[in-house]
Order: structure tokens, then sequence, then C-alpha cells
């Protein structure tokens, strides 16, 4: 556990709520009834309202429309969302009281239609920001460091039907990827241990560091869809994706207009889109 004083991060002694702990140590942690009856049906009604009155970003490279990036910026409803404290109260001692928001999705998955974006087999979002050899384990007596963690929101119940995200308690301290050759595989496992389900009832936020194994689980009969604000927090050293970078960026336009060789243009930080700026 850390804590920010000054310009740097310390380490941080004193209580914390469990659920740090569990994502410090496991790579997941669930938190029930994060929203009431009333607060989830107004964040609802207004997200769909989003949905209805504003067209697709166009980044995503499938069904576009299942998504609605930078949804701070577009309702009143994600913008408490994303500042509540139950949610803050156990990032903040693995990311900092400085930490921010890098990116805000909100995803919309119809019923019967899995797979149809890139979470559909076993991936990392970020890193791994430790990489390691195959057989270099982690110091047992060394907390694994966080640098990135995402949030799910759910404005509706996730059943095992509907796919929810399964993770691989602990993969994240393994300092690699998934294998690429088992993305598909429901039986992968890391260091003996299997796929967890998320599922999880309307109100409720599922949360998991970025370097963990996850992924989307096939639908089943019985399929409902999937509906919840994602939100990304990160160490305030990493730079927000909220915005794609030829947007949002720190090159002058007389300097842009000159960058033109790949490897140039990603010195100026003008990347390619990746996984959280869609």
């Amino acid at each position: 556990m850390l804590k920010r004083v000054g310009g740097y991060l310390l380490h941080r002694d004193g209580p914390v709520p469990e659920a740090s702990r569990q994502l410090e140590g496991e790579g997941y942690a669930l938190l029930p009834g994060v929203l009431g009856a009333d607060e989830l049906a107004a964040a609802r009604a207004e997200i769909v309202r989003i949905y209805e009155t504003m067209p697709a970003d166009g980044r995503a490279r499938f069904d576009d429309d299942d998504f609605r990036y930078e949804m701070f910026n577009k309702c009143g409803a994600a913008r408490n969302l994303v500042a509540r404290r139950e949610i803050l109260d156990v990032i903040e001692p693995l990311l900092g009281e400085d930490c921010h928001i890098i990116a805000n999705t909100c995803w919309r998955n119809k019923a019967g239609a899995e797979h149809r974006h890139g979470g559909g087999g076993w991936h990392i979002d970020a890193g791994p920001h430790i990489p390691r050899a195959p057989g270099v384990a982690w110091p047992a007596d060394v907390p694994y460091p966080v640098f990135a963690i995402g949030v799910h929101v759910f404005l509706d119940a996730c059943s095992i039907e509907c796919g929810p995200t399964a993770v691989i308690p602990g993969s994240h301290k393994s300092g690699r990827p998934p294998p690429a050759n088992r993305r598909d595989d429901e039986t992968l496992r890391c260091e003996g241990r299997a796929a967890l389900p998320l599922v999880a009832d309307a109100g409720d936020a599922a949360l998991f560091v970025s370097d963990v194994w996850h992924r989307r689980l096939p639908t089943r009969e019985g399929d409902t869809g999937r509906f919840f604000l994602q939100i990304h927090y990160a160490r305030r050293d990493i730079a927000q994706r909220v915005k794609p970078t030829r947007i949002v960026n720190h090159v002058d336009a007389g300097v842009l207009a000159g960058v033109e060789p790949e490897r140039e243009r990603r010195l100026f930080g003008l990347h390619p889109r990746g996984f959280y700026d869609g």
C-alpha cells in the first residue's frame, strides 16, 4: 500500500479496506451495492438517453454501437459515478490519492451477441508493468505494485448466462500476458489457479488490476446482455487516454505537419489507438 506525500509515493501504514488488499494480492475485488435502487435507476436512465441521443463514437473495431466513450464528458451520472468514495477509498491506497481517470467507456452488449469486441479472449489491459521471464517468481515478501485498475459499475445484473468478465486470481503477478495460443481456452490456469467469473447484481462494482488475465466468458441460454459503466484509473504518472492522441496532444500545429515517420510520431506522443482509447 502507498500514499502520495509531496511529489513522492511512500509506503502506507495503517488500516485500508479489505478490498484494497484483495486487489493487491488477488488482482480483483467485488463491491456489492455501490448504488442504491433510486441512484441506480436515475443513473441508468440518463446513460440510456446517451445511447438514444448521441451517435456512436466510431472508435471501436467491432460493433461500435455497443460503446460510448469519454462518458464523464457526456453525462452527469457518469461524473458522479467515477467519483464515488466507495471506489476511491479502495483504489487510492494502491494508486495514490492523486490517481486519475485514464478512460471512461460505457458498454451495452446486446443479448445473444458475444465476442463482438476484443475482450472475448484472455488478455490484459496494459503491461505487464513489470515483465519477467517464465519461471522468475515475484518475491513473496514484496507487495506487487499496481499501476492501473479497471472498474465495472453494473447498470444491469450480469449473471453467468450473460458472459461475465472472468479473471484468473493472482495472474497479475506473473509478469507475463496470457499465452496467445490459448486465447479462447476457458480451462486456462495460471500457477494452478482457474478462472473466476465476476457475476454481479445491478449496482455492484467489479474491480480488477490491469495486469490480471481476464476475458469475457461465452454467453449461455438466458443471456440478457451486459450494461455497465467502465472506468479505468491509474497512477498520476500514466497518461490519460480519454481522447485519442490525434485529438489531444502536446505537439504544436506547425511541428505536427512535419511529423511523418511512425517512430517519430510515437516519439512526439502521437500514438495509434490502444485498448483504453478504443
